[in-house]
């Protein structure tokens, strides 16, 4: 198969290999330069991050802890009442400009999980919590994508993981991006040798049910049944112990605020629209009505399903399979904010695999470097309020895995 896709590639018009193992090393050592300069001029301009006016690092990670507060020291129905959530956020990290409008909006089963995160000082908890993810997420996308057996290398590989935009981004606000991203490539590696246990961490995922939106078609259209009960059993029965430990109301709670997501956020919300690289927030941000933006939306999320569904009917390649997953997701979800985007990890990661060990096709490692750096542009665009681009990218990188998968499937013997 490896050798039939390679002559199928090299019978094109040869295409040079210039991200090269010596310039992933330095790309990524200079990313993190970055990184640690953008902090420091943070620090000074906020004075060590204790100027109340301005944002510091942790933000959702802060909700998440104050949640926890909740568990431990409330009732759980208070996380869901957004007055009585803010007043619990003033008192335990004061009159914050950040704080003014951070609800929580998650569902109880991830108020379950981060229940433990106060039982440790927030710097602490943050700091482990940012470790554990990073190591999640690298250990199972190197997993996945096999890049340590191509010419980077297992150390390259990771520094360039860890150095990725997506990953800081993640880290930055002390979102669970980087986990649901470990969660998804396990589930996605596992789903032929261990269809079961790829099961139950898709089931998992129902932390942040709107990033498991792909899963039900893909299974159905590999008919990849025991994986598909497994997840559906394992989704219920987490659901089921959160709502006895969190309070059956939570649930009903939990729903009604979708609606102040919706309609706060999504709908009217124009910082969301400059930081989303969606379709619906491309089109509201150019000034576009609601309704054409919905459409359009509807309309990408059909093309991305398909095109998942039609993939992963065509190929068993984990690598394809998790790139069009994660892409099809990221472009099928009018809600996805900037630090999703870490989710984009593991399709890169995949793609470059494939290309180093298969032959590049022309335009692929161009597509590949503007995929590593979108999280950065959604980040900075929340200030620049540039025209949304995301989408765009997104669109492209969907039709290179397409026409990859394609061209395999003509290869074959």
């Amino acid at each position: 198969m490896d050798l039939s896709i390679k002559e199928a590639i090299g019978a094109r018009r040869p295409v040079r290999t210039w991200i090269t193992r010596s310039r992933v090393r330095l790309y990524s050592l200079a990313t993190l330069a970055l990184y640690a300069v953008f902090l420091v001029v943070w620090s000074l301009h906020s004075t060590g991050f204790t100027d109340t006016g301005i944002a510091r690092p942790a933000t959702d990670f802060s909700v998440f802890w104050a949640a926890s507060h909740v568990m431990l020291h409330g009732a759980s129905w208070q996380a869901y009442d957004p007055t009585t959530f803010a007043s619990i956020e003033r008192a335990l990290f004061g009159n914050r400009a950040e704080f003014s409008l951070l609800p929580w909006l998650y569902p109880p089963t991830f108020l379950l999980v981060v229940t433990p995160l106060s039982l440790l000082p927030l710097p602490l908890s943050y700091a482990l919590a940012t470790i554990a993810g990073l190591v999640a997420f690298s250990w199972t996308v190197m997993r996945l994508s096999g890049l340590a057996s191509t010419s980077i290398g297992r150390d390259v590989g990771v520094l360039a993981l860890v150095a990725s935009p997506g990953a800081f981004v993640a880290a930055l606000y002390g979102q669970n991006s980087l986990l649901t991203a470990a969660l998804v490539a396990t589930a996605i590696l596992w789903l032929d040798r261990r269809p079961v246990f790829s099961g139950i961490f898709i089931g998992l995922l129902s932390i942040k049910p709107q990033m498991a939106l792909l899963f039900p078609f893909v299974l159905i259209a590999t008919r990849a049944w025991r994986t598909f009960i497994c997840a559906a059993v394992t989704a219920s029965l987490f659901t089921l112990v959160s709502a006895l430990i969190c309070g059956t109301q939570t649930i009903a709670l939990f729903l009604a605020g979708t609606r102040f997501v919706r309609e706060s956020i999504l709908e009217r919300n124009d910082h969301f629209w400059r930081c989303s690289p969606t379709a619906f927030a491309a089109l509201r941000s150019a000034g576009l009505p609601q309704w054409s933006a919905y459409a359009v939306q509807a309309l990408v999320a059909c093309v991305a399903i398909g095109v998942a569904c039609s993939v992963w009917r065509g190929t068993r390649d984990v690598r394809l399979r998790a790139a069009v997953f994660v892409i099809a997701t990221l472009l099928a979800n009018p809600y996805v904010w900037h630090y999703e985007l870490a989710w984009l990890g593991v399709a890169l990661a995949a793609l470059f695999a494939a290309g180093l060990s298969e032959g590049w096709l022309r335009g692929e490692q161009t597509l590949l470097a503007a995929g590593w750096l979108l999280p950065l542009f959604e980040l900075a665009n929340s200030v620049a309020g540039l025209p949304q681009a995301g989408v765009v990218v997104l669109l492209l990188m969907l039709m290179m895995v397409l026409r990859r998968q394609r061209l395999m499937m003509r290869a074959r013997p």
